[in-house]
């Protein structure tokens, strides 16, 4: 057995692993999570395969033990922690090694009798949240988003504010309230205010919402005082979630003017279990839509690549919109240049989400803010129930999806929770 070395390469795309060629997970996606198993309960990075989960750090140890290893990362220390941070730490060079050498390694069967053991069914593993949180951001890139939430508010104003196509708008966050998919999401409390109300009350939101989104997982610390420019952030966009950012929409209304979002998002930030490289969907790149008009400061202008990522958003186990990531106004690339335009540094783990992705049309939209539009016309689900907004025991599940090589699709995992009651 061999591990990474500089010299590692891949000579074909079909897997010795048992994995039908339509499968989601199949060789051309290879995403990255951390595991454990009932035998042993410590966390550390797993690479999906299929319904398989490859034992990342395992495997590249038993080269690296054997002495077999000349140059090179130290990958198998590096996946034997309890998160992708010291992966990520490692910067561009390592990833794009260590991809090229995990297909390697799946698709030249002289691995297989020394990989198989470490291939552990994807039932009968715990997946944990992948990266420990550095910085969470959130931004507001899609054009038709921001323009349904100014139609909703502001009538009577232009739908989009004055600077909105000048720079990507965005918002810190609260990073130890991002979890993995599947943790329950308590119902937020705090004060709110209807335009009515003659004084603002306290108690647990009653206009709880979600936002479909893709969140960006960032690694290759930077000094403060630096920037990272468009066209070097694809030497510091390591991989992509799907990010349901939940929000309570009564609270944000009462809270928002004039700092901006607080306690009506930093209660809860769901992604998924499985971070997929950026290396993984360059099937997917696609122009953006365009920023001719106005055109865009010269830091904002470089490879500001868009993605083709399809998501699709069940509320209960009913369908209610399918958002459409192509059409998103800002790149990745240019949030994470404004991000340190000022000299932010950025650290391993950093997480910036999309903002909401939503297109033109009802089925489109990625909140329930816009599908309904703020209540006034509810969705109906396959129960014959209607919802505004979430209720107590509400299932929201997001998926997504991308266009791979040859044919292929990349999923991109799902991102799930479950209200349950305010405490």
């Amino acid at each position: 057995m061999t591990t990474p070395s500089t010299t590692a390469t891949s000579t074909t795309s079909t897997t010795w692993v048992d994995v039908p060629p339509d499968h989601l997970f199949g060789i051309h996606n290879l995403p990255y999570g951390v595991f454990s198993t009932t035998s042993d309960r410590s966390p550390r990075v797993g690479v999906r395969i299929g319904d398989l989960v490859l034992d990342a750090g395992a495997v590249a140890a038993i080269g690296r033990d054997a002495g077999l290893v000349a140059e090179g990362p130290d990958l198998a220390s590096a996946w034997r922690t309890r998160s992708l941070n010291a992966f990520l730490a490692l910067g561009r060079p390592a990833w794009t090694l260590a991809r090229q050498w995990l297909t390697e390694i799946l698709t030249d069967e002289g691995y297989r009798d020394g990989v198989s053991p470490h291939l552990h069914a994807l039932e009968g593993v715990q997946l944990h949240l992948p990266i420990e949180v550095a910085d969470y951001v959130d931004f507001y890139a899609s054009e038709d988003h921001a323009s349904n939430v100014g139609k909703i508010f502001r009538p009577d104003n232009a739908a989009l504010p004055p600077n909105w196509k000048h720079l990507p708008i965005g918002y810190h966050g609260r990073s130890g309230t991002v979890v993995v998919s599947g943790t329950e999401v308590v119902r937020p409390t705090g004060q709110r205010k209807a335009p009515s109300d003659p004084a603002p009350v306290f108690g647990p939101s009653i206009r709880l919402d979600i936002e479909a989104e893709l969140g960006y997982v960032v690694g290759g610390a930077t000094e403060l005082g630096s920037r990272v420019s468009v066209d070097d952030a694809a030497d510091h966009l390591f991989g992509v979630v799907v990010l349901d950012d939940w929000s309570a929409r009564d609270i944000q209304a009462w809270e928002y003017v004039p700092l901006g979002p607080f306690l009506g998002k930093s209660f809860a930030t769901t992604i998924s279990a499985w971070v997929t490289p950026l290396d993984a969907l360059t099937s997917a790149r696609v122009p953006l839509p365009g920023q001719s008009d106005p055109r865009v400061l010269p830091y904002l202008q470089g490879d500001a690549f868009g993605l083709d990522v399809h998501l699709e958003v069940s509320l209960n186990g009913t369908v209610v919109s399918r958002p459409e990531h192509a059409g998103m106004y800002w790149s990745p690339a240019q949030m994470l240049a404004h991000l340190t335009v000022n000299g932010a540094s950025i650290r391993d783990g950093d997480l910036f989400g999309s903002g909401t992705v939503s297109g033109p049309d009802r089925d489109t939209r990625g909140s329930l803010l816009e599908l309904t539009w703020n209540g006034t016309d509810p969705v109906t689900l396959e129960d014959g129930s209607t919802r505004g907004f979430l209720e107590d025991g509400d299932t929201v599940t997001m998926t997504a999806w991308a266009p791979g090589p040859e044919g292929s699709r990349i999923g991109l995992g799902e991102a799930t929770g479950t209200i349950t009651a305010a405490h």
